[in-house]
């Protein structure tokens, strides 16, 4: 299948400003988390974005509009009903394609020649199914991730049939729904951020938001988790990794990974060191 429009889902009342700091590349170039985002989704084949606001919040993002051009669009949502709502606003502009779909509090570092995003829908092309982009996660972070459980796909390493989506499940809960034969023990696959899917997810959405009682929000993992039941789901162990902006110390973390994963990797190490070396001074 062939992808060509991106959603970033960034209206929420938690990720209005992480997406907006600023952070500087390995290679020494200071931009937008977003900005980063949309280029890299650019570089692997997008030729559309849509960035979900909040009502009257577009000040930085027309600033993103002018900067990428009309493949920029804006949409706002109008209350904070959540991250599948944020979605479902938009499904008369995806039709009847294929979309990527990113959250927007995630910065993705890759261990390849190719990046997290092209990595994933090159998987999703040659499958033509739904992917969705995991990461091996220790028990200790389950409070934090949607996590899947299913089957390695026989003779890959990295590929999974997903069988179920489950939001943030208890060690509990995750040791009998979400274990992974070879995964190894205590480690579990865990949402990425970033996700390649075909419209059939619209369905148990739409289904969803008709039974929400009010001020209930809609999020997205029981229709991730609907999705797999309806048709063949994938998982893809991508070659690198996420930071999330809301863990402690995100946005450090994030600029730390940037530059340790650039060409002036070396120029941050020793600039790193130099920092530890007047820490101990004061010390002592």
């Amino acid at each position: 299948m062939k992808l060509t429009k991106a959603i970033i889902p960034m209206a929420g009342p938690a990720h209005r400003d992480l997406p907006l700091q600023h952070v500087t590349t390995g290679d020494g170039h200071t931009k937008r988390v977003a900005a980063l985002q949309i280029e890299e989704l650019f570089a692997a084949g997008i030729r559309e974005v849509a960035l979900v606001t909040a009502a009257g919040e577009n000040a930085v993002f027309d600033e993103l509009a002018r900067q990428f051009g009309p493949a920029i669009v804006l949409k706002e949502q109008a209350e904070p009903r959540g991250f599948g709502d944020a979605l479902l606003g938009l499904e008369r502009w995806v039709g009847d394609e294929p979309f990527v779909l990113q959250v927007c509090d995630h910065v993705f570092v890759t261990y390849a020649n190719k990046s997290c995003t092209a990595q994933l829908m090159e998987v999703a092309a040659r499958e033509n199914s739904s992917v969705s982009a995991v990461q091996a996660t220790a028990e200790s972070q389950l409070p934090y991730f949607g996590v899947v459980g299913g089957q390695r796909v026989h003779g890959t390493e990295d590929l999974y049939v997903i069988e179920t989506v489950i939001e943030k499940p208890t060690p509990t809960v995750a040791e009998v729904e979400c274990l992974i034969p070879g995964l190894r023990l205590g480690s579990y696959l865990a949402l990425f951020g970033t996700h390649a899917l075909t419209p059939e997810v619209f369905r148990p959405l739409r289904e969803r938001s008709e039974t929400l009682a009010p001020g209930q929000k809609l999020g997205l993992t029981e229709s991730l988790a609907a999705l797999a039941s309806r048709e063949r789901y994938l998982a893809l162990e991508v070659h690198g990794h996420r930071v999330d902006l809301e863990g402690p110390f995100g946005l450090l973390r994030a600029q730390l990974a940037l530059a340790l994963h650039g060409s002036r990797r070396d120029a941050v190490l020793r600039l790193m060191l130099e920092e530890v070396a007047y820490s101990e001074r004061r010390q002592d």
